[in-house]
């Protein structure tokens, strides 16, 4: 199976399809991603929204087309096009660093990598800054990301520092050893005091800003969400959340399933916040990794923000 990393300049790529006799037919975009395991799923389909992708020849749109035994396929994946990211001094709350990796607790506001309308002012190129050498690790337009943090989600998150470090975490993050652990206040009470959300999660078919649950068969990723309830707050309730999965807003869209949403979310909840809050009252506080050179354990604890502390002080008073 070939580790696609994208390149600088078009890759095309021809692909036979062999399937096995007990499954004669299966999605293209399902197959594209099993045999491209460096591509995801969202960014294959994509390609295949843009014409990108033939089968036998053809020129196929449809990212639902069953294929068979026998087609073959042409992939064209377009060269990246870097963005010009520049160090920014700014400054960074650090909880842990050494020459393989830094964590830092990541405030509410704080784009993590530069995008279309955030070119600047981000977590990159804050880091760019305080890690000259970063340049070039996991991607011209991440270096060293390894995991995401929302916008306005707050707390721990491990940056690499070297390709092998990169590497070894993103491995621990496929293979769901490394644990990442989250609090959020949540509207309302859950009837039971632990639970786990596994559905899957895909781009809103009507609003691309946003999340939902979709089936995978119309394109959805697997998502699982363990929770557990650390305290009752009279109409709200203080949850720790742990990840099983990275999808996009996956805490706060499950949340939202439960009929729980995160309090001053934005996005996934109506409801009033008794605080002002910088974004919404979901924190990274704990991560747990192996650490890439020692192979020990390493754990990192973010302090709640100020706002997130206020907040539950308020609620606790009622």
């Amino acid at each position: 199976m070939p580790n696609f990393s994208p390149p600088e300049i078009p890759e095309i790529l021809e692909l036979p399809v062999e399937l096995p006799t007990e499954n004669p037919a299966v999605r293209l975009d399902s197959w594209l991603a099993s045999q491209l395991s460096g591509l995801s799923r969202s960014r294959l389909q994509k390609l295949i929204e843009q014409g990108q992708v033939k089968v036998n020849t053809q020129i196929c749109l449809e990212k639902q087309r069953l294929i068979k035994n026998g087609d073959r396929l042409v992939v064209t994946i377009p060269g990246v096009q870097p963005l010009e990211v520049k160090a920014e001094a700014i400054p960074l709350d650090i909880l842990y660093e050494d020459s393989s990796l830094i964590i830092i607790n990541k405030p509410a506001g704080l784009v993590v990598h530069p995008a279309p309308g955030h070119s600047q002012g981000t977590l990159v190129n804050a880091l760019l800054a305080h890690c000259p050498d970063l340049t070039g690790i996991g991607g011209v337009q991440r270096p060293g990301i390894v995991h995401r943090l929302d916008k306005d989600t707050t707390g721990a998150m491990v940056v690499a520092k070297t390709d092998h470090a990169f590497q070894h975490l993103q491995a621990q993050l496929k293979a769901k050893t490394a644990r990442r652990e989250y609090w959020g206040l949540v509207y309302g009470t859950p009837k039971t005091q632990s639970g786990t959300v596994d559905l899957p999660i895909g781009r809103h078919p009507r609003d691309r800003q946003k999340m939902a649950i979709i089936t995978m068969e119309k394109g959805g990723r697997e998502a699982v969400t363990h929770w557990q309830i650390l305290e009752r707050l009279g109409n709200y309730t203080l949850m720790e959340f742990q990840l099983e999965t990275g999808r996009t807003h996956q805490i706060r869209v499950h949340s939202k399933e439960l009929g729980h949403p995160i309090v001053g979310d934005p996005v996934y909840s109506a409801g009033h916040s008794p605080v002002n809050l910088p974004g919404q009252a979901l924190h990274a506080r704990r991560l747990t990794l192996i650490h890439p050179l020692t192979e020990t354990l390493l754990e990192a604890i973010a302090p709640l923000p100020v706002s997130f502390e206020k907040l539950l002080r308020i609620v606790r008073q009622r």
